[in-house]
């Protein structure tokens, strides 16, 4: 039993909002709502302004009320009806919440249980045999396994790493780690009050997709070290075949009726095409294949690139390098994150785990601070005469804050502030977390080159106006083939292969998940489904494992073989896709980089909110396919 001293030190240490919410559910006394609605304004710890008076009154009664659960007693308000639920959701974020909303906090947020994700999905029993095979165990591959489980389908996953974890098992760079706060990017149906820190590390989310795994008794039905070549549909037999390397039994086919890639976007490296680049003498490394790298420790480090992987492992190995030279094609926006690098209170993870719905309520907070929250800053105001670097009054005044950071951060440099100032609109291409940028850019042993890469020498770069600078590592932070979706795996339709129909970097999807003339297949992180402004890929994974097992059991249920996407349907989905991407930051006209192929089509990104991608995925309708 915790004592009376500790109990109110830990409460303490509870963001207010989240707690009032919480006290108001457990007492069942509304009114304290309406007292702290004036002074908040906005989901964030920092945006509520509320008196000490009422703070103090606030933690009191929390402590109280955490004696009384702790005594046998119940919270009054377990259940909440939809025009309470939609004004406590309001109040948790200082701005009007709307009653499509509603829904989707129940499912996500679970706000009926005392603490979110406490209690598991039914598991159901195994069935014999392989329904579905899934390709690859990254976070969607482990969502669509647990949702696979929680009806009974059969299935194999195959992962081509030694591990699940996808891209958080592949990226073991210096400083790696998620620029997402953990209290939203998580599982609903496995939240974790754990976290050491509020942006943990490569290894802390890593542990975090084991444990599910674990905790879904998922690992009789994953098969490690397993890479798929070949997908190749049989129509006759209404069934895939797939064909893959096993590092134990060699080169294996495997069939099933229905086939899941969940690969995503971000797992092949992209390596630019600088001239002489094999030719350099020392080590040159890929963000993502830095395993086995060893340190850098005295060395003159070339780090080619400046977005969310450079702006991490640069600060990283800074302490370490002798010289660090950073190349730099655009500027990138980078923003000041609060808790970006602090690590989680026992106090506040007590809170977390302990204090009934106090969890449900913060991460409602998350959720709306880095998703739906934001959306407004992307859309391009058609009469907005504030200049070509913005797009609304709200991007231009997130632009002048971020500028103003910038250059306090550099006020000793106005030089480097020219050249790291972008020249496009906020959101254009993802914010970037400072984590060390700006103070690495001022330590004297780093440099920062704007100029071309002419080209690579044995142990030096050239730039483009004939000056040579001596490297002996050469890191390449220059992201991935997100475009050429799938590959390199060969996927053999009912008409040809998938880059028969999506070219080298030209994929579509019904949802980003169906194609036409690719009977029983699903694409999980598919095109237009990624968020250019924050989010979480975990939310986006349930949505579509959820979708992805009702297709399924519409084809179970109806008694057919196949199903496959309309292609009128997939057809306009995409045009209306493509035509309302010209609303979006995405297409301003200054904005270039991998959310466009190569023709400048918007290709990764959606252009809804999450509350309308998660509605979408609700319920198949049946009209959108063909069974047979």
């Amino acid at each position: 039993m915790i004592d009376d001293k500790t109990l109110v030190r830990h409460i303490e240490s509870a963001d207010i909002v989240p707690l009032a919410l919480s006290l108001a559910q457990i007492s069942g006394d509304l009114t304290l709502l309406e007292r702290v609605r004036p002074f908040i304004r906005g989901p964030w710890a920092h945006q509520a302004k509320v008196p000490d008076d009422l703070q103090r009154e606030i933690c009191d009664g929390a402590a109280k009320a955490y004696r009384q659960i702790e005594a046998g007693g119940t919270p009054k308000l377990t259940e909440l009806d939809d025009a309470i639920l939609q004004n406590m959701l309001s109040v948790a974020v200082g701005e009007e919440v709307a009653q499509d909303y509603v829904a989707m906090a129940r499912e996500q947020i679970a706000f009926h249980r005392m603490q979110a994700g406490i209690s598991d999905p039914p598991k159901a029993a195994r069935r014999d045999g392989t329904k579905a095979i899934i390709v690859g165990a990254g976070v969607s591959g482990i969502a669509q396994a647990v949702r696979f489980r929680q009806a009974g389908i059969p299935f194999v996953l195959l992962e081509k790493n030694a591990s699940v974890g996808g891209t958080w098992f592949e990226n073991v760079y210096p400083g790696c780690a998620v620029d997402t706060p953990n209290h939203f990017y998580e599982y609903s149906f496995a939240t974790n009050d754990d976290w050491p820190e509020y942006y943990s590390g490569q290894q802390s989310i890593l542990d975090y997709l084991v444990s599910v795994c674990d905790r879904f008794d998922l690992w009789p039905d994953i098969r490690l070290s397993c890479e798929v070549s070949q997908a190749r549909y049989d129509e006759d037999a209404g069934r895939w075949s797939v064909r893959f390397l096993s590092a134990t039994d060699g080169e294996t086919v495997l069939d099933a009726q229905f086939l899941v890639t969940a690969v995503g976007q971000l797992n092949r490296p992209a390596k630019p095409a600088i001239a002489g680049l094999e030719n350099f003498a020392g080590p040159v490394v890929h963000t993502a294949e830095w395993r086995g790298m060893g340190d850098v420790r005295g060395k003159r480090v070339a780090l080619v690139g400046t977005g969310a992987s450079a702006a991490q492992i640069g600060p990283a190995i800074l302490p370490e390098v002798e010289k660090l030279t950073i190349f730099q094609r655009t500027g990138t926006w980078i923003s000041k994150i609060r808790n970006l690098d602090r690590k989680v209170s026992a106090g506040k993870k007590w809170v977390l785990a302990n204090l009934p719905f106090y969890g449900n309520w913060y991460r409602f907070q998350m959720f709306w601070a880095f998703a739906d929250g934001l959306y407004p800053v992307l859309r391009i105001d058609p009469d907005w005469n504030g200049g070509r670097d913005s797009v609304n009054a709200l991007n231009a005044r997130l632009r002048d804050r971020m500028v103003h950071y910038m250059t306090e951060r550099l006020a000793e440099r106005p030089d480097l502030l020219a050249k790291v100032k972008p020249d496009y609109p906020p959101y254009g291409k993802r914010v970037v977390a400072d984590a060390g940028w700006f103070d690495m850019l001022l330590d004297p042993k780093t440099a920062l080159e704007t100029d071309a890469i002419d080209q690579i020498l044995e142990k030096s770069i050239r730039l483009s106006d004939g000056r040579e600078i001596d490297v002996d590592t050469i890191i390449l932070a220059t992201g991935f083939h997100a475009g050429r979706m799938l590959w390199p795996m060969e996927i053999i339709g009912t008409n040809g292969t998938i880059r028969d129909k999506w070219g080298e970097d030209d994929p579509s999807a019904y949802l980003g998940m169906t194609v036409p003339d690719f009977p029983n297949m699903f694409v999980l992180y598919g095109p237009n489904t990624g968020l250019g402004h924050g989010g979480s890929v975990m939310f986006l994974a349930e949505c579509q494992a959820k979708y992805v097992t009702r297709c399924i059991s519409l084809v179970e249920e109806g008694g057919f073989r196949t199903i496959t996407v309309d292609p009128n349907v997939h057809d306009n989905y995409r045009a209306r896709i493509d035509r309302e991407m010209q609303s979006f930051v995405w297409a301003h006209p200054n904005v270039n980089g991998w959310y466009k192929n190569s023709v400048g089509r918007i290709i990764i990104n959606q252009p809804g909110k999450l509350i309308d991608y998660w509605a979408s995925c609700q319920k198949p309708q049946q009209t959108d396919f063909h069974f047979a």
